[in-house]
């Protein structure tokens, strides 16, 4: 049905319903794998300067691209007095990137309808109910509290460092006698190892099993992540890193520590090869699209795990002067520099191990390190290298596919401008205007407007293609002899998409 258009005016909306099919953007290089395999020689290189020159005993990493282990390489002994070489199968302790995998359990008991992230920890730990706020109007500790790392708690790396055998019931004893908090929850991010063995107590409670296997069934089996460990003591010599600390010019052995119920916060052992099935896992994620899920949880519960909830800090790295944005989200951390390169990260470190693994979701690629050096910081040396292979291989994020409605309403809008066409009563354009486009600015404006900066352009020669910014933004230039004019619109969140939003800028000569 169809109308014409009032005094006001105000066109009718076209009603009949067009099929838009999503489209998920895509890599639009088709040298991009080769460029990152020719950049692998110097990324070894600068591996291998890093093992030298921070005395890591033994150092090993992999790249992960579209899914697969690209490339891996070793460095040094996981056992100095065996002389047992590093290798990409050698089971690291991984420390706080276990956070995660804590994390998605949560999440997948979220995704089950076992629990609810707003649910008071208190509901499933009743010892956390003898913790006195600091406040009387501070709010009950939560779940998502815990995720986020919002819960109150102080930073207490050096005390749960050392913790992570301490059994289940020592565990909840000490809860018993209450906590010392150091901020209100909810105001203040710290990163607290304590909130995260809090969640593996939570996952057992809830799935009524300890949550190492809980973990072990639901996420490391069905990822194939054979060789992952919560004990040490069940992994083959030649293949168990032992830890080294580098102090006065010699190392010294670092006892093992057994697992616990700290060992939700950073207990896990792994290989390079076993943890590049996680990275593949959690690439996966991007983009949305329409094919079906498969693993653990859903894609869109990989992304929500990824995604910024709790801004920390505008801070640098230590190799540039780069301002960038850090957030940390479930279990993970959210970078963003001011290129736009975002990254999603975490590290870890023990006595005896540091770990880190970062991927940039928006292209496609990852990396994980492994050292058996005490709180070997890895994190900064895999943030230089990654950049260094998106810089080597000059790669470009996700391009999105020009969606056929942005085409299709862009064709229109030069039909309507190049053909100073605004007498459309009668006309099929009457069909793609939204119930506010004549409100807010008249027929007759517009029309004046848009002659105005066209007269300027003087001859036009030619329109350049679509830039769309996402299914219903997009903006492209019409070419004249004496200047372009930029034509950015917006379609309305009706079905079919009409045009809500039109504007004309002269952008040059």
């Amino acid at each position: 049905m169809t109308s014409d258009m009032n005094n006001t005016g105000n066109f009718t909306k076209q009603t009949n319903n067009k099929n838009y099919l999503y489209e998920p953007p895509v890599f639009t290089d088709e040298q991009r794998l080769e460029k990152i395999k020719q950049a692998l020689p110097q990324v070894e290189k600068l591996f291998e300067n890093e093992f030298t020159k921070n005395h890591f005993p033994g150092l090993s990493y992999g790249i992960i691209v579209d899914g697969e282990l690209l490339d891996t390489h070793s460095f040094g002994y996981i056992d100095l007095q065996q002389k047992i070489p590093a290798t990409s199968k050698s089971l690291f302790r991984i420390a706080s990137m276990t956070k995660s995998f804590t994390a998605m359990a949560i999440v997948k008991l979220r995704d089950d309808g076992k629990l609810r992230l707003d649910d008071p920890v208190q509901q499933y730990i009743p010892e956390l109910k003898m913790t006195d706020m600091l406040t009387n109007d501070a709010p009950i500790i939560t779940i998502r509290h815990l995720l986020i790392q919002h819960a109150g708690m102080p930073e207490d790396d050096p005390w749960a460092d050392r913790l992570l055998a301490l059994p289940d019931n020592e565990f909840l004893a000490m809860l018993k006698k209450g906590i010392s908090i150091s901020n209100p929850p909810g105001t203040i991010w710290e990163y607290t190892n304590l909130g995260y063995t809090m969640l593996g107590r939570i996952i057992t409670v809830v799935s009524q099993i300890p949550y190492q296997k809980y973990i072990k069934r639901e996420i490391l089996d069905p990822l194939g992540m054979t060789n992952t460990f919560w004990e040490y003591n069940e992994i083959p010599t030649e293949l168990l890193a032992r830890g080294y600390r580098w102090e006065c010019e010699r190392y010294s052995e670092e006892n093992l520590l057994h697992d616990g119920a700290y060992g939700a916060m950073g207990g896990l052992i792994s290989s390079i090869e076993d943890f590049s099935k996680y990275i593949s896992y959690h690439l996966q994620a991007w983009p949305a699209r329409n094919e079906p899920d498969h693993g653990p949880v859903r894609r869109s519960s990989l992304r929500e795990m990824h995604h910024p909830w709790n801004f920390i800090q505008l801070s640098t790295y230590k190799h540039r002067p780069c301002p960038f944005m850090c957030a940390y989200a479930y279990g993970l951390a959210w970078i963003k520099d001011n290129d736009g390169l975002v990254a999603v990260t975490h590290s870890g470190g023990l006595p005896g191990f540091g770990s880190n693994w970062i991927m940039l979701p928006e292209h496609g690629i990852g990396l994980v390190s492994f050292a058996n050096g005490t709180y070997a910081e890895l994190d900064t040396i895999n943030s230089i290298i990654i950049e260094q292979i998106v810089t080597l291989a000059e790669l470009k994020s996700r391009q999105l596919p020009i969606p056929k409605i942005l085409t299709e309403r862009k064709n229109q809008l030069i039909k309507l401008l190049l053909e100073n066409n605004w007498d459309i009563k009668d006309s099929e354009l009457s069909m793609i205007f939204a119930e506010n486009f004549f409100l807010d600015h008249s027929l007759e404006l517009r029309k004046k407007t848009s002659q105005d900066l066209l007269n300027e352009a003087g001859k036009i020669l030619n329109t350049k293609e679509l830039i769309s910014k996402n299914q219903l933004r997009g903006h492209f230039d019409i070419i004249g002899e004496q200047a372009t004019i930029q034509v950015k619109f917006s379609l309305s969140p009706e079905n079919p998409p009409l045009l809500q939003e039109l504007e004309l800028v002269k952008i040059g000569q």
